[in-house]
């Protein structure tokens, strides 16, 4: 069997991070979430993907290539505009000539998600799940184990039973497919919507993880679940000095300094420096090239590639994009905060600071819980910052 992962989209909502990356190559654990998903299928056998590209497909094509370092074989279909999740179905039809999976390439989920799928042996099925806020999701109807009606992102409640993009599907799909792309229906919510009457499409729920993130303090809740990391396993160096606690992996060329304090489960990547007298709680990830200098505190942190942080930086559930440059006496706590993601404002409990790639931030910088910066920003020294920055700002 094929499965067919769709990971063309961009994921504005989660801006600044996916400014120079789309979504499914934000790093949860230090993993691309699309690498979750391509993992979860190969542990069910099923090594023949096709990928559908699309914004940014390059960054995808280059870290995934042929799959081979996966245990898959992988092949890539384009949709050169994103037009929406239909649209970019109707990529593969030419690939496809049986039952297949297909799969939202920018969601977290193990292997049992697919074995729970697998088990339903023909005709059209869809993996649903309850949901927190299902008006972001597509809301399901079911009568007696069928989807008999889909809600795409109610205004009001009509249930919280959701669809995950999750699918088994047979190659008639694609005509219904076609059908509805040009009857101007975009997503393929929409159209088995209008097509319900003539499909049976089996709900199947599964007792694996699926998780998505829609807004940018979601990812530290994906970064909690990812860790699966078990006992200590250190390629770097570890000075003598060191308190390693739980769970800890630390990466090929980086160094641990005296005094440190790690308490996992905890994951820092290769050729970072981190110390000394650094205190890191869990659960935090450390990407490559990071260098994080004396009496710094991180804890239930996502901190990205060659990012540079200062001494007695105090930062908690904060996400620090790739590059970022920041200097000593930075404070970025979390807390319940008001936060703007476009036009809509969302009261979120323990909600850290989101920093895009490449800002730069002075000395004794403080960043309100909530706060988002934007990537390629400048941020002046002593400045308190509260609420939300565009791309390229500059507070002086």
């Amino acid at each position: 069997m094929k499965a067919v992962i769709l990971a063309a989209g961009e994921g504005t909502r989660l801006r600044p991070f996916t400014v120079s990356r789309p979504k499914v190559m934000i790093p949860i654990g230090n993993r691309p979430i699309l690498e979750y998903v391509v993992r979860a299928l190969a542990a069910n056998g099923i090594t023949e993907i096709v990928l559908v590209v699309g914004y940014m497909k390059e960054r995808i094509m280059s870290f995934f290539g042929n799959g081979s370092h996966f245990g898959v074989r992988i092949s890539y279909a384009i949709q050169e505009k994103q037009l929406g999740t239909a649209h970019a179905a109707l990529a593969v039809r030419d690939q496809i000539k049986e039952d297949f999976i297909m799969v939202a390439g920018d969601n977290i989920i193990d292997a049992q998600v697919i074995s729970d799928l697998l088990k339903h042996k023909g005709g059209l099925a869809m993996l649903v799940t309850d949901s927190e806020m299902p008006s972001k999701y597509g809301v399901v109807q079911i009568e007696s184990g069928r989807v008999v009606d889909i809600v795409e992102k109610p205004d009001k409640k009509v249930g919280n039973i959701i669809n995950t993009g999750i699918y088994r599907l047979p190659p008639s799909i694609f005509d219904h497919l076609e059908k509805g792309v040009m009857a101007g229906k975009s997503g393929i919510t929409h159209v088995l919507h209008s097509c319900m009457p003539r499909l049976k499409i089996e709900a199947v729920r599964s007792t694996g993880r699926w998780m998505d993130a829609v807004y940018p303090w979601d990812l530290i809740r994906l970064n909690e679940y990812a860790f699966n990391l078990s006992g200590q396993e250190t390629s770097g160096t570890i000075e003598s000095g060191v308190t390693m606690r739980g769970p800890v992996f630390v990466g090929a060329g980086s160094r641990i300094r005296a005094g440190c304090y790690i308490e996992g489960p905890v994951s820092i990547g290769e050729g970072c420096e981190i110390g000394p007298y650094v205190t890191i709680f869990p659960t935090t990830s450390i990407g490559n090239g990071v260098h994080v200098a004396p009496y710094t505190y991180i804890n239930n942190s996502m901190i990205m590639n060659n990012v540079s942080i200062g001494s007695h930086a105090h930062i908690s559930r904060a996400v620090i994009d790739d590059g970022c440059r920041i200097m000593t006496g930075f404070s970025a706590p979390s807390g319940l905060a008001q936060v703007r993601v476009e036009d809509d404002f969302f009261k979120v409990e323990k909600a850290g600071s989101m920093v895009g790639e490449f800002t730069q931030i002075g000395p004794k910088v403080v960043l309100s819980a909530g706060t988002i910066v934007g990537a390629n920003s400048r941020v002046g020294d002593g400045a308190k910052v509260s609420g939300t920055l565009e791309d390229r700002s500059i507070v002086v």
